[in-house]
């Protein structure tokens, strides 16, 4: 059983803002595709494999177990806001500013 986690209240916050941040950032390079038309290449795939660099750095740094640092469930809704916000920066980027 895993003891409930004690992290501070403003990591969530950090957690939620970068991938809001990173999403919407890669949203709008979405329409572009700056780096190819391969799989492994497109915005969403690049904002993900970002995600999971940024996490193992943080477990490395802090040398903890990520869920402890930040809830599992705190994790899972981050990365459906980086997604949601990933989708809008899409939707900007073509609809809006025309690219």
């Amino acid at each position: 059983m895993v003891a409930p986690s004690t992290s501070p209240p403003r990591i969530p916050l950090y957690w939620y803002g970068a991938m809001l941040t990173g999403g919407l950032a890669f949203g709008l390079l979405g329409e572009r595709r700056p780096l190819g038309n391969d799989i492994l290449a497109h915005p969403v795939v690049l904002f993900f494999m970002m995600t999971v660099v940024g996490l193992l750095v943080l477990r490395v740094v802090l040398a903890r177990p990520v869920p402890e640092v930040i809830p599992e469930r705190t994790l899972l809704f981050g990365c459906f806001a980086g997604l949601a916000a990933f989708l809008a920066g899409n939707w900007i980027a073509a609809h809006v500013l025309g690219s």
